[in-house]
């Protein structure tokens, strides 16, 4: 028997900033909010949803996990990220198809070239 994905949970210092830049990002919803933590998904009851907890300890490396992003037009969807709050990160990749990002408390993600370009 195989597990079923559910979260994804994100250690951060600001939860609703971090939530607000996500859900711009992948056009998800905020579900639900505390002080120490926002979940994020496309609508109650669906999964898998993002929860973003609040800790003390800041970012220290970079990522062991990541997100890839595949949009239609990567160009055009890397100048919107951007827009939200990201900036691009070199983390040693050199030339490649796709483009690191970082959000605003610096974890890293790609955006990949889709069908589009």
């Amino acid at each position: 028997m195989a597990s079923t994905w559910d979260w994804l949970v994100v250690d951060c210092a600001n939860p609703r900033a971090l939530a607000e830049f996500w859900s711009r990002v992948l056009n998800f919803k905020i579900l639900e909010e505390d002080a120490e933590s926002v979940s994020l998904g496309m609508d109650e009851g669906t999964f898998p949803k993002i929860l973003f907890l609040r800790t003390p300890d800041p970012k220290t490396g970079k990522n062991r996990l990541h997100l890839d992003l595949t949009p239609d037009d990567q160009a055009a969807e890397v100048e919107r990220i951007c827009a939200l709050g990201a900036r691009r990160v070199d983390i040693g990749q050199g030339e490649q198809s796709w483009v690191v990002l970082a959000d605003p408390e610096g974890n890293e993600f790609c955006v990949l070239r889709g069908q589009g370009g």
